[in-house]
């Protein structure tokens, strides 16, 4: 076989392991959302922690009390890992961030990204229409208001337009507003506040430039960034 028809077994197995599992994470978490609805949970906090604990299995019988432990309470974070991959993952928290999966996303997001202007820099650096492919199907629970406070906290006047089309591929994705509606109180404040930064963004730059960048459709971002306010229920 030519060099050229050479086909990576290896790396097409690791895709579908991640597509599969993200495929499971997704079912799961869904499962739990539509229990905690059923249940009427009193507050956001406890939606929350059903939805992050879906993962965790019951204790059966045989595991009692002051037995012999032989894996730890919690092993879905590190079953099946070894050294190797320990050494893989260290090494990764330096390269560039390019998911491409949401699953591969919701990974380095949460493990590599922990301060608010690193993740902004993510943000930008993928780009709306990147960022909408990755969550066609659904942002992921408890992600969006995560999104929007690192744009909050961090938007500067330069990404303005590229800030304005990650908000507009977030409105694409699956079950925006169900995603919308479970923001708690201090991300729905994080999104005011954006909003209200790119309206004093939009304020402070000169007519003439307003008028002069408009979309390929004609629209202008002010009608634009006005049609944003209303999807994401800013008043």
């Amino acid at each position: 076989m030519e060099r050229n028809n050479f086909i990576d077994f290896k790396a097409l197995e690791k895709e579908l392991q991640a597509a599969l599992a993200a495929d499971e994470k997704y079912k799961r978490e869904n499962a739990a959302k539509l229990r905690a609805v059923e249940q009427r949970v009193a507050s956001y906090e406890e939606f929350r922690g059903i939805v992050l604990a879906s993962h965790l299995k019951p204790l059966e019988q045989k595991d009692k009390i002051g037995g012999t432990m032989t894996v730890p309470w919690n092993c879905y974070s590190t079953q099946g890992k070894t050294d190797q991959d320990e050494i893989t993952e260290i090494s990764q928290e330096k390269t560039l961030f390019q998911p491409e999966t949401s699953a591969e996303f919701y990974r380095d997001w949460r493990r590599h990204l922990q301060s608010g202007p690193e993740r902004y820099q993510a943000l930008i650096q993928l780009g709306g229409p990147k960022l909408g492919r990755l969550f066609q199907t659904d942002v992921g629970f408890g992600l969006l208001g995560e999104l929007l406070m690192a744009l909050a906290n961090h938007v500067k006047p330069v990404d303005r337009s590229m800030v304005l089309g990650i908000l507009d591929s977030l409105t694409n994705t699956g079950r925006f507003t169900l995603n919308l509606s479970l923001l708690s109180h201090v991300e729905r404040q994080s999104c005011r506040d954006l909003f209200q930064k790119l309206q004093a963004m939009s304020a402070a730059r000169p007519q003439q430039e307003v008028l002069s960048q408009e979309r390929p459709g004609g629209l202008q971002e002010e009608e634009r960034l006005r049609g944003l306010r209303g999807l994401y229920q800013v008043d």
